[in-house]
């Protein structure tokens, strides 16, 4: 007799536009095929402690145009432990779980990763949810589409006061060690420079950039990520700020707004299609992998390939950006 598949679902974390579209389409897909689901709250150290609740459709019903998770996120310095862990199992074995889908970035996966290698009677599921975008094996994780769109239209609002004065402004925005905001943002708002942390002499190109925009009087905007070696966004303007005393240069960090908001139709979408998709998968017996979306269609992917090769930003993308931007100037500038 054929085991019944009992589903546990959590995002771990930091949170992102879709998440709840993704537990919505967990939760009825699973519901719709016979399965019992349950909603662990607080990520991995809901599951340590046992804050677990079967969840019914109405459970998840209207959330899908909500920002952030239901089911609520958390660090957990304590699943990276082989005790924390443990603990985790023996919560999932209480209430007769065997299945545990999770909605996370890099780290919740290399979490995912340890626990299906000791825990062999699980069978774990990943879905990419994050606003970085930086998740191997995926064209696109759950938020990233959001929290560009948030980018952008920061950036519009700050072009205009940037025109009205004059104005340079450095923008900070998310990815840590990823620039795939920063790059898109800034491609889609007409940034004049981006600066990502996947390249070296990040200053010194701000330094060429301002050094030419000294024979103009026109505003600028330059996109930061913050992963950058060379320092924050804040930091960086304070040290080219003395070598360029002409120039009105502001700082803008747009922080965790780009978390929040209600989802694209597009993170909806792909959120909904991968919820699914973790389901079909266990119904086919798989275990151990993540669930993506690579050229317009759901791909599976090895777990611990996801954890252990490093998704890389697009030379071509970043030659587009200076080729279309004005960092390059023409030889002979039209305007003198």
């Amino acid at each position: 007799m054929t085991q019944k598949i009992v589903v546990g679902v959590l995002t771990s974390g930091g949170d992102a536009p879709g998440m709840n579209a993704a537990i919505r389409a967990v939760t009825r897909a699973a519901l719709n095929h016979g399965m019992e689901v349950w909603g662990i709250y607080r990520g991995y150290q809901g599951l340590i402690e046992g804050d677990v609740k079967k969840l019914c459709s109405q459970d998840v019903s209207g959330i899908i145009q909500r920002g952030g998770t239901f089911l609520q996120s958390a660090r957990s310095s304590e699943f990276k432990t082989t005790a924390g862990r443990k603990k985790a199992h023996e919560t999932l074995v209480k209430n007769g779980i065997n299945a545990l889908v999770v909605i996370g970035g890099d780290g919740s996966f290399a979490g995912a990763t340890n626990f299906a290698s000791e825990y062999l009677d699980i069978s774990v599921i990943g879905i990419p949810g994050t606003i970085d975008n930086d998740i191997y094996g995926t064209d696109y994780t759950i938020g990233y589409d959001t929290a560009l769109n948030t980018v952008v239209e920061a950036v519009d609002k700050i072009r205009d006061t940037a025109s009205s004065f004059n104005r340079i402004f450095f923008v900070e925005v998310m990815g840590r060690e990823a620039g795939f905001i920063a790059l898109n943002s800034g491609i889609a708002s007409g940034a004049e420079v981006i600066m990502v942390p996947e390249r070296k002499h990040q200053v010194e190109k701000v330094r060429r950039f301002l050094a030419e925009r000294a024979r103009k009087n026109k505003s600028s905007i330059i996109i930061v990520s913050e992963g950058l070696e060379e320092g924050s966004a804040m930091e960086i303007a304070e040290q080219i700020r003395p070598e360029y005393p002409q120039f009105d240069i502001k700082v803008s960090v747009l922080g965790y707004i780009q978390r929040g908001g209600s989802p694209t139709s597009k993170d909806r979408v792909i959120a909904s299609l991968m919820g699914v998709a973790a389901i079909e998968a266990l119904l086919e017996g798989q275990r151990s992998l993540m669930v993506g979306y690579k050229n317009e269609e759901i791909v599976n992917v090895p777990l611990n390939k996801t954890v252990k090769l490093h998704k890389t930003i697009s030379d071509e993308m970043l030659g587009i950006a200076e080729l279309i931007g004005t960092f390059a100037p023409p030889k002979e500038d039209p305007e003198e």
